[in-house]
């Protein structure tokens, strides 16, 4: 064999710089998918490689255990990391929250809880009050009461929250884009294998931990703790590049990061059973056992770390600690059962009412101007909310207030029951009570407050600040069941004697706890938005202490989650995905297709044949032109044209890295030098250029299936193997079929303005279902394609993303086909 351009004819003596592993090779670009299979077999062979070096010295052995403990290593920092930024937002949140009513002159730093710790001059009707701590009217006017005091206020809490809100979302749009809302959509489609660059980097997580605090503070119907799951995930995400285990792997790197939503989780409520259990149901992709070991770990770190920073200043974890004195009865099943409808409705509602606003934001002019839509939010927000002491407080705190049974040391409006002996007072001794005047008026309050929940919830939920749901989901469902609950209590009061009530609910007896119907209901809410189970179970459980009522808490779970299912199965967090055109295969989602893989795959009859690269009979100028002529993310390499026997794959990226390492490194690489992916380099003439060998970066184990293959086992296939193309054979030789989950270009584009992905359909070996306008003609379901989609596609129908049939009809016009509703289980490259 001869090398041509004067080389050895050796192909000893042939430089070959590619078989040394070349930088860039084997990464992934912005707004791709991973390939989890190559990328478990890079761990497998880098793990292979250290133990057979470990016994050659003390220096190998060192490396060896040190590769060993870096996970638990990582995971620690991780946990320690985030449960410190959670003290401190928590810590800050209150502080600034409270600084929207008045400041604590003998230590500004102090909240108003705080300041009023060392006074002796407080009263049991009226703990909040002490000389320390001032109103802005006090300050400003020198008088507590009174229209003009109230005025000032009114006036200075309005300030205040526009404040914080401007600022918040001014930080979010000039720095950290990514900053804004929960989080956990992202963090899902993250952990199913897709890049987005930056998304968990150090600015996004400075940046969102400054403007959650402003964020909770400006009184905006929103949580601290979804974004804490990404805050955590951001702090794992910077640790995995302090080992080469974790940032050279982004497969063991997503191990790292679901061990991290463990950890926010757990300091975001002080459950760290619950944040396990979330990691494993909601977010996480991929959860081997060993993850959930680290997980345990890292949020138990996260929350001793929490525990000892104590940042709500009453010895425990958890902020809605409760003891309830009593038992509850089997017919308030019945009512249990009816929140858990509720909460399914609401979450059903709330899903279509925020995805409907939120498309519309995106696709009119008011999207353009998110900083005019957060104050106009956060101005409504406020005046309508300070007149309502149920509005004007904490969510937190009046959760809190919600769940707390009435008691001798409780002065909330809610307990202000009649006494039969002497008129009304604030408890009496007696349990079983009727309602007084406050009650009553704090009921009127609690409706107002339940509408303007979940009327603002709905429109703030998006907003371009760090948003979470829970507490907003929570405090929505604790106020209906509470209201629910003191129902049922004076139900039981004036009725004692019907048949629910008479067998348990004797005279003198307390058998109602309205605090229980509160946690209840918020359960419920949360389980209708998010369509959580187990994990919120624990959740709550844990986040109130009442292990001994886990049975209503199941009941209105399941219930909520049935009636939210019943509507549509998607929870909210599914629902932004879809949204935001995330690549993201659903395990829950069913596949309903009865086709099999040669009926979808392309390129089909009337396409243009396939392009794929053939071992050696390709030229530097000839892959270069394939290259530049198509778009496709990677090519099946054959034996030949005539053969078609495949040989491997290579991906587009590893070919243009390849060329140009080659380029830089090795001398007389030419546009006409013969590439070649075999083992050994073709027979070439004399006189001609040095050749290019490939095989490094070939692919030479790709997952094919035949044919005849039925699509749900393709799906199955992509879902549990995670990968990132398949072919289709068909005799064996022939390939005809390629499957590409790659995202879109174009998002990488538009990623600084946080719009959606659109896609559009490929025109050539790409299985996929056309995205397209769902236009309704004579109360039809028309699915609107190019026309020459339709004239390729040998089915008339198909199911799209919401179960439905839809007839294909030609579009004469290409680009009216671009903003369209598709079937996320395909994910496909745009042009």
């Amino acid at each position: 064999m001869s090398n041509g351009g004067g080389a050895p004819s050796s192909t000893t003596h042939l430089l070959d710089f590619l078989e040394e592993p070349i930088p860039g090779v084997g990464t992934y670009d912005d707004f791709h998918t991973i390939d989890w299979v190559r990328e478990k077999c890079k761990d497998r062979e880098r793990h292979r490689k250290i133990n057979s070096k470990k016994k050659e010295s003390a220096w190998e052995f060192t490396k060896s255990l040190y590769d060993a403990w870096s996970g638990w290593l990582v995971v620690t920092l991780t946990g320690l990391a985030s449960g410190a930024l959670a003290g401190l937002i928590d810590i800050a949140a209150d502080w600034m929250n409270d600084l929207k009513e008045g400041v604590c002159l003998s230590a500004m730093w102090f909240n108003h809880e705080q300041c009023c710790w060392t006074s002796n001059e407080t009263t049991f009707a009226e703990r909040d009050k002490c000389p320390q701590w001032k109103s802005w009217a006090e300050l400003i006017l020198g008088q507590a009461e009174g229209p003009g005091s109230y005025i000032m206020n009114y006036f200075m809490y309005i300030y205040w929250a526009l404040s914080f809100a401007f600022l918040a979302v001014c930080l979010v749009k000039v720095f950290a884009p990514y900053a804004c809302g929960s989080g956990i959509p992202e963090i899902k489609t993250i952990l199913s294998g897709f890049i987005i660059r930056g998304y968990l980097g150090k600015w996004t997580l400075m940046i969102k931990t400054i403007t959650l605090v402003l964020a909770v503070a400006s009184g905006l119907s929103l949580g601290k703790e979804g974004p804490l799951v990404h805050v955590a995930c951001c702090c794992g995400n910077i640790f995995s590049y302090l080992f080469p285990k974790y940032s050279k792997n982004e497969a063991k790197k997503r191990e790292v990061l679901s061990a991290a939503s463990a950890a926010g989780v757990s300091v975001a409520f002080g459950a760290p059973i619950g944040g396990v259990l979330f990691s494993l149901e909601e977010v996480s992709y991929y959860f081997p056992l060993k993850t959930l070991w680290r997980s345990f770990f890292a949020a138990l770190v996260a929350a001793f770390v929490l525990r000892s920073i104590n940042p709500f200043g009453n010895s425990r974890l958890v902020l809605f600690y409760v003891e309830y004195h009593t038992p509850w009865y089997l017919f308030e099943l019945l009512p249990f059962i009816l929140l858990g409808v509720f909460g399914g409705l609401w979450g059903a509602f709330f899903i279509r009412a925020n995805i409907a606003w939120c498309r519309r934001r995106k696709s009119t002019r008011f999207g353009k101007y998110p900083v005019l839509e957060v104050i106009l939010v956060a101005a409504i927000t406020a005046v309508v909310a300070f007149p309502n002491p149920y509005t004007r407080q904490n969510t937190s705190e009046l959760i809190k207030e919600l769940f707390t049974d009435c008691g001798p040391l409780e002065s909330s409006q809610l307990c202000q029951y009649r006494s039969q002996m002497n008129g009304s007072k604030a408890f009496t001794d007696n349990p079983n009570r009727p309602a007084g005047s406050g009650v009553y008026a704090a009921m009127w309050q609690l409706c107002l407050a339940l509408i303007f929940k979940i009327i603002m919830t709905i429109f703030t939920f998006g907003l371009k600040v760090p948003s979470g749901l829970f507490i907003p989901s929570m405090a929505i469902g604790a106020i209906a069941g509470r209201i629910v609950g003191i129902a049922v209590e004076q139900l039981a009061y004036y009725h004692h004697d019907w048949f629910l009530f008479k067998e348990w609910c004797e005279v003198g007896a307390d058998c109602i706890t309205p605090g229980l119907y509160a946690m209840v209901g918020a359960a419920a809410c949360l389980g209708g938005v998010t369509r959580m189970t187990v994990s919120l179970v624990v959740i709550v459980f844990e986040l109130t202490g009442g292990l001994e009522y886990i049975v209503p808490l199941m009941a209105a779970v399941m219930t909520s989650k049935w009636v939210g299912d019943a509507f549509g199965r998607e929870g909210i967090y599914e629902a932004h995905i879809r949204l935001n055109g995330y690549p993201f295969l659903d395990a829950k989602e069913e596949f309903t297709h009865t086709t099999l893989a040669r009926e979808v795959m392309r390129p089909r009859r009337s396409d243009p044949p396939l392009a794929v690269l053939t071992q050696d009979d390709l030229t530097v100028e000839e892959l270069q032109g394939v290259i530049n002529e198509t778009s496709y993310n990677g090519f099946p390499v054959i034996v030949s044209k005539e053969s078609q026997r495949l040989v491997g794959f290579a991906l587009r990226r590893d070919i243009t890295i390849a060329i140009e390492n080659a380029r830089r490194k090795q001398e007389g690489i030419m546009l006409n030098s013969r590439v070649y992916f075999t083992q050994h380099a073709p027979t070439l003439p004399a006189d001609s250029p040095r050749p290019l060998k490939l095989r490094s970066i070939l692919d030479m184990s790709p997952f094919t299936v035949t044919d005849h293959t039925p699509m749900e086992i393709v799906v199955d296939i992509f879902r549990k193997l995670g990968l990132r193309q398949c072919l289709v054979t068909h005799n064996g030789t022939s390939i005809l079929f390629h499957y590409k989950k790659e995202a879109s270009q174009e998002h990488q584009e538009k990623s600084k303005e946080q719009r959606p992905v659109h896609f559009r359909p490929e025109h050539a070996y790409d299985w996929t279902v056309t995205r397209a306008k769902k236009r309704q003609k004579k109360k039809k379901k028309i699915l609107y394609v190019p026309e020459k989609d339709v004239k390729q596609s040998p089915i008339s129908t198909f199911t799209c993303s919401r179960n439905a049939a839809y007839t294909v009809k030609p579009l004469q016009k290409q680009d009216d086909a671009e903003n369209q509703i598709g079937n996320q289980i395909f994910k496909k490259k745009t042009t």
